[in-house]
């Protein structure tokens, strides 16, 4: 069994999920929305910063960052919802 599994899913979780925080930009972009564009690149920066804790083995921080990204991307789908 190969121990990089977990690499290879953290790769696929990351580029899915960059995926779907540039949608939610694009969605947010083409409705003027200015509030849910902000909180979708909150988002992205949040993940993309928990990229960064989790090659430094950072876990506490990796974790808060990707609650944050998560909680953001849900306030960009609210504001684009309602």
């Amino acid at each position: 069994m190969n121990e990089r599994y977990d690499a290879y899913a953290v790769a696929i979780i990351v580029t899915f999920g960059a995926i779907i925080i540039g949608g939610l930009m694009a969605a947010a972009i083409a409705s003027g929305e200015r509030d849910a564009f902000m909180f979708a690149l909150g988002a992205a920066t949040a993940a993309w910063a928990a990229g960064y804790a989790m090659f430094f083995d950072w876990a506490r921080s990796f974790m808060g960052l990707i609650v944050l990204s998560i909680a953001m991307a849900i306030a960009a789908t609210v504001i684009l919802a309602f």
